[in-house]
Order: C-alpha cells, then structure tokens, then sequence
C-alpha cells in the first residue's frame, strides 16, 4: 500500500533540520509526527528545549517552531506494509533543494536513525559548497530498544544542545 508522508514543520529562520524517514502506521493514523506513545522523540526534544513535556500536538510543533527546529521526514511517499523501515520499497524522495533554498539558515541536519541517513544519502547530492553539518543520532523509534530513553537523550543532547539558542 501506497503511504506518503506529512508537510515539513518549519518556519523561515529554523537552522536545524530534524529528518525522519517515514512516519509509522499509528502516526499516520492519528497525523502526526511521532504519534506512537512509546516513540522517545517528543520526550527527547522536550527535555533537550527544557520545557515541560505535552501530548497535546499543537505544543509539540511550537516547541519546534520557538526553538528554530525544521522537522520533515527524508521520503515523501513509500510502500511499506506494518511501521519498519526496513520494509519500505518504491520510496520517492521529499524536494531538498527547494526545501533547503526556502530554509537559508539551516547549518545543521541531524537524522532519526540510520535508516533516514541513508535514504537521504542515496537520493540527495549537497553541492561541495553546502554548509550543513550532517549527523545520525540513534532512532526514537520502539523497534529501537537496544538503546534506553536514557541513552537516546544523552546521545541527542551530545549533538543537537550546541544547536539550540536559549
């Protein structure tokens, strides 16, 4: 079955850029990035901005929006039966170069999980000119449970606190 993805999340001075590679069957359902409850990334971007943690949508994107942070995911549409990424086929890259030409401040691009790093690697060419810091942080996701919340915060934070302006 033919899934696609959500709008990007971004106002026109975000300078990080948070890709995803397609949301799961339970966001898709409820539309939103990261719906899964048991999903860290919320929980994560929430202690990383030291704000009070809600799951209440609207306050989820402008925590996003406050702290100058792009979220999209690095596919546009797929097909993919259940909420793995290693299930996906047929992908179809998301716009980047318009993307990032709209987004002139981004520096940095940090990827939930290796596999949206590697998706964005097959299908997007930076120009040797690009200024973006690329980096793979270890997936939010529950299929993720090598790695505690604990040990995903501390490997976020390491990465992403240099980014944000408080």
């Amino acid at each position: 079955m033919k899934i696609y993805s959500f709008p990007y999340i971004a106002n026109s001075n975000a300078k990080v850029l948070i890709l995803g590679t397609m949301p799961g069957v339970q966001s898709l359902a409820i539309g939103e990035y990261y719906g899964n409850p048991r999903n860290h990334f919320w929980r994560i971007l929430f202690a990383l901005c030291h704000e009070t943690y809600s799951t209440h949508y609207d306050e989820k994107q402008k925590l996003l929006l406050k702290n100058r942070i792009a979220l999209w995911d690095v596919l546009q549409a797929c097909e993919r039966k259940g909420s793995l990424d290693s299930a996906i086929v047929q992908e179809v890259p998301n716009d980047f170069k318009a993307f990032l030409k709209a987004h002139p401040h981004i520096t940095h691009i940090f990827f939930n999980g290796q596999q949206a790093a590697k998706y964005f690697k097959k299908y997007i060419t930076l120009t040797s000119t690009s200024v973006y810091s690329l980096f793979t942080l270890p997936s939010t996701s529950p299929a993720n449970a090598g790695i505690s919340l604990e040990g995903k915060f501390e490997q976020w934070s390491v990465r992403l606190l240099d980014c944000l302006e408080y």
